[in-house]
């Protein structure tokens, strides 16, 4: 019912005058107070990606298509050369393409071969961009410099450029949470306001009960490998509500994995069917 109001006539129309109002309100307001780019505070202009301006969302480096489906490996790729694949129907499988029903998909991709012989915890991994340069300082106003406004095209820079490739059947998105301290701290969690962003692209709710951080750790970016991994063993536990669901934890940045991995133990010690695991951001070179 709700769809079929959605498409008539008087609704696309209501939709077309709220686009018009809303851009006259934004080119209103930047005449008066001129916004600028969180990260290199020049005045908002063409190919704003609010609050980002054009010229930071595009220095972006972008992530293709994963050759890996369990741990995302994929190449680098300009903001200007890739295009983006539609999403087909594939059904609850690894490796399936994703928002369209008529798009043609990437091929689908096999595990590589440290992936094919270790045993992970996530069915597969997906990250957009490689965290660098603008995408790195973009990362870190929205996370220590409170600017919650980023969430907006950070979580849709995850979804235009993952949605497509991520499995069906995604039941819950699952944020990453911060120890209590930390986000009492930080007045929100970045993977919460991330995940809920993406969820509206994928038309799947935000789950942020269904996982806590059961004590506070180190912040990992201080650690190697091996200690990133030793500092979040055991730090989390899961709801019985995720008992037979296929979960996609979201994040802000993958390094090693570690923190992934670690909540999604969790989630399979709870009895969850499937994990996966979504991130804006990922260091490359670095082993998952």
């Amino acid at each position: 019912m709700l769809s079929a109001i959605a498409g008539t006539p008087c609704a696309r129309s209501a939709r077309s005058s709220t686009s018009v109002l809303s851009s006259f309100t934004l080119a209103a307001l930047d005449l008066v107070f001129p916004a600028l780019c969180p990260v290199c505070e020049t005045t908002l202009s063409a190919g704003r990606r609010d609050p980002l301006c054009g010229q930071c969302w595009s220095a972006i480096t972008r992530l293709g298509p994963p050759w890996c489906d369990v741990c995302g490996a994929a190449p680098a790729v300009s903001a200007t050369s890739y295009e983006r694949p539609s999403r087909v129907a594939h059904g609850d499988t690894a490796g399936g393409v994703g928002p369209t029903s008529s798009g043609v998909g990437p091929p689908a991709v096999s595990p590589c071969a440290t992936c094919a012989t270790t045993a992970l915890p996530l069915d597969y991994a997906r990250s957009a961009a490689v965290y660098e340069g603008e995408l790195r300082e973009a990362l870190h106003a929205f996370k220590f410099a409170g600017r919650r406004a980023l969430a907006r095209p950070l979580g849709d820079l995850a979804a235009e450029q993952c949605v497509a490739s991520l499995p069906d059947g995604i039941d819950a998105l699952i944020p990453v949470p911060l120890a209590r301290e930390r986000e009492r701290e930080r007045g929100f969690n970045q993977a919460t306001l991330l995940a809920r962003r993406i969820g509206r692209w994928l038309d799947v709710p935000t789950r942020p009960g269904w996982l806590a951080r059961t004590r506070s750790t180190r912040p990992q970016s201080d650690l190697s490998a091996a200690e990133r991994r030793a500092n979040v063993r055991g730090a989390f536990r899961a709801s019985d509500h995720v008992a037979g669901r296929h979960l996609l934890l979201v994040d802000d940045v993958l390094t090693t994995g570690a923190t992934l991995h670690a909540c999604a133990r969790a989630l399979r010690a709870a009895g969850a069917r499937r994990v996966g695991g979504l991130t804006v951001a990922r260091v490359v070179h670095a082993a998952v």
